[in-house]
């Protein structure tokens, strides 16, 4: 079951599954529109901090998930981001996430990045999985694409189950259970 502004409130003060938690839609800042964030009525808006992995051909890498070098990235730290033209990036999130048992999340990108061709990748977070969200963000225009850093990326939307699962994230100790920062593929 979709769970609702209440729960998801609930379970972020009572229960630390969200940190820090903004309890309202903030849309902007010091009277400056921003890309909104925080709990909506069904999910919550994550935020992108400020550092990123911009894809770069600098090296000629080759991307490869099984053995996934350092070389194919840029790290950049900032308040906003440029995407080269059909590029890709990775982020983290401002939010750390402890997902209960019995729910599995979906991160969906937001509609304001979606309707300039930015594409943020969806992503389960599933059962007792914790850590800081690292945020896939594709540019799929040929032109380059800004990103604002500490403002909304992707909306997060958590479905409740009836029963809890037999085996959970952490049972099987996924790899990427309490990521810091951004985590690059690992096989």
């Amino acid at each position: 079951m979709l769970q609702s502004d209440r729960w998801i409130r609930k379970m972020a003060l009572e229960e630390g599954m969200i940190e820090p938690f903004v309890d309202s839609q903030v849309r902007s800042v010091e009277n400056h529109k921003i890309v909104s964030y925080g709990l909506s009525s069904y999910g919550y808006d994550v935020r992108v901090s400020n550092r990123f992995k911009v894809f770069t051909n600098v090296h000629n890498s080759l991307v490869d998930p099984k053995r996934f070098t350092e070389d194919a990235f840029v790290d950049i730290i900032g308040d906003e981001c440029i995407i080269p033209p059909n590029s890709f990036a990775l982020a983290v999130s401002v939010e750390y996430f402890r997902i209960p048992r019995n729910v599995l999340t979906l991160c969906i990108g937001k509609s304001t990045y979606a309707r300039c061709g930015i594409i943020v990748n969806v992503t389960p977070f599933e059962p007792e999985w914790e850590g800081y969200v690292t945020i896939e963000i594709s540019n799929t225009t040929p032109l380059p694409a800004k990103i604002y850093a500490n403002e909304g990326i992707a909306q997060v939307l958590f479905l409740e189950a009836k029963e809890v699962c037999e085996v959970s994230y952490a049972d099987r100790a996924g790899k990427y259970m309490k990521q810091e920062g951004i985590t690059v593929p690992m096989i």
